[in-house]
């Protein structure tokens, strides 16, 4: 029937998971798998109830999975040893992706690449582990080894790591923080002068040399992740600085002690002015006003240097009552930093870094945040296809509901690159737009019907998302 609802609002609600040190998942290594998914539903649970719609969770930490990989060894966050799989026949990373798209949430899989140990303790480390098979490919710098991002065999099999993920997993991204070269330790320097000499070109700086090798790194992920999947976004949260005022005119007016340019040899506006990434996350991690870099000026500066990229904005919750900024004791800090946010013309959302800051503790402010924020639900920001993607639009045969179940028979199967079906049901026509929305994951299933919790409305609604997160179309059905 013809009727016409209105657009879902759009915006980025992220929470980022980190497994690192098991810092919010899974609580401890030594729990069994079956506890460990009870953890993570909780997780997903508590921060659908609070409208976010995308989880980022660090499947790589430091040259490890937390999937079946040949090409690091299983976690030890995961299990407890490094290189001992998980006491479970299920695939962990298949199994996370499954739960949150069951509840209508992207999936961001955020990978550390370049950091390789956390510690010194080698001797804990799988005979898999890289530095067992690839000691040439180790640098030591402060307490931990790093990837040399100077070998062109690096950049090969940090490529190969991202293809094997996305090949494999029904991603929506593909992420990285802001470990690129490491942050500096005093009176140390990064040994890497001899790789410098032997790959350098004619007159080049170490400094460009270096970022040159992160370009070269992103490049060659975005390439990868275009020839697999073109759907999968490949985003970044870099430091939330690029360049201080005093290095360079361009930059913001903050006096940070290290930046993304200057010190991690990272270059974010490159790769967004090249088109090499679809979102940036800026940690900007500091309160509105904070002297050395202030949030509010940071995002205005992001905004005003985002270059036709998705700018969220990541917010840190973790110093709430809990910093030398004095701030932060105020529990309004973060709802006002995401007010703010709302104003910038070219931010689309936030990232909260991270998961436990706003369950564990602070759960007053994340009720704050869903009371007078994200009252309502939303999708993410959608995206174009790079070249056309010509999507057969799904036709709908009948719709039958019993006590149990509305189930929805389609013509012929999906399309594979139907992503989601929307679902809402009301009695009334005009109360349909604000009925609960229940999304159905139909990713890749080629499905020819469909069903959810019987609805027994009058009216039904569904709008089906395709794998770019565009609706392709919203068909509104009288129930038999």
């Amino acid at each position: 029937m013809n009727y016409q609802l209105p657009e879902i609002p759009r915006e980025f609600r992220g929470v980022w998971i980190a497994t690192v040190a098991n810092i919010d998942w899974p609580t401890s290594p030594s729990d069994s798998f079956a506890k460990q998914k009870i953890d993570f539903l909780k997780l997903l649970d508590y921060y659908k109830s609070l409208n976010f719609n995308a989880v980022i969770v660090q499947v790589r930490a430091a040259g490890d999975a937390f999937y079946p990989s040949n090409l690091a060894p299983w976690s030890k966050y995961l299990t407890g040893k490094e290189g001992k799989a998980p006491e479970t026949s299920e695939n962990p990373l298949t199994w996370m992706i499954k739960e949150a798209h069951a509840r209508g949430m992207e999936f961001h899989a955020w990978l550390n690449p370049y950091r390789a140990t956390f510690d010194l303790k080698t001797e804990l480390l799988s005979p898999s582990h890289d530095y067992n098979l690839h000691r040439d490919w180790m640098l030591k710098y402060g307490t931990k080894y790093y990837y040399n991002p100077g070998l062109p065999e690096v950049k090969s099999h940090l490529t190969s790591v991202i293809k094997e993920l996305v090949t494999n997993y029904d991603l929506d991204a593909v992420h990285f923080d802001d470990y690129f070269y490491p942050y500096k330790v005093e009176n140390q320097y990064f040994p890497d002068i001899s790789t410098f000499n032997q790959f350098k070109s004619p007159g080049q700086t170490l400094e460009d040399w270096r970022r040159q090798n992160i370009n070269d790194l992103i490049f060659a992920v975005h390439k990868t992740i275009e020839a697999t999947k073109p759907w999968v976004q490949f985003g970044i949260s870099p430091f939330g600085v690029w360049r201080n005022q005093d290095k360079d005119p361009k930059g913001s007016p903050t006096r940070a002690g290290q930046t993304n340019y200057d010190d991690l040899f990272a270059d974010p506006i490159t790769w967004m002015k090249n088109g090499w990434i679809d979102y940036l996350i800026p940690q900007v991690y500091w309160s509105m006003d904070y002297e050395l870099a202030s949030y509010r000026k940071l995002n205005d500066w992001w905004s005003n240097n985002s270059h036709q990229t998705n700018i969220y904005i990541g917010n840190g919750p973790y110093k709430i009552r809990d910093n030398a900024d004095k701030a932060w004791d105020n529990p309004r800090e973060i709802p006002d930093q995401i007010s703010y946010t709302r104003t910038i013309p070219n931010v689309q959302g936030n990232a909260f870094f991270s998961a436990k800051s706003l369950l564990i503790k602070n759960q007053d402010v994340a009720q704050t945040l869903k009371n007078e924020l994200y009252q309502e639900t939303t999708l993410p920001p959608a995206f174009q296809p790079k070249t056309p993607a010509i999507i057969d639009i799904p036709l709908v045969l009948d719709i039958t509901a019993d006590q149990l179940l509305t189930k929805i028979h389609l013509e012929k199967p999906l399309d594979p690159a139907i992503r989601y079906a929307l679902v809402q049901g009301a009695n009334e026509l005009v109360q349909l737009a604000d009925s609960e929305i229940h999304p159905v994951w139909v990713g890749g299933m080629r499905a020819r019907a469909l069903e959810v919790s019987s609805l027994n409305t009058k009216y039904l609604a569904i709008r089906w998302i395709d794998h770019y997160g565009r609706i392709v179309q919203t068909q509104v059905y009288q129930v038999p």
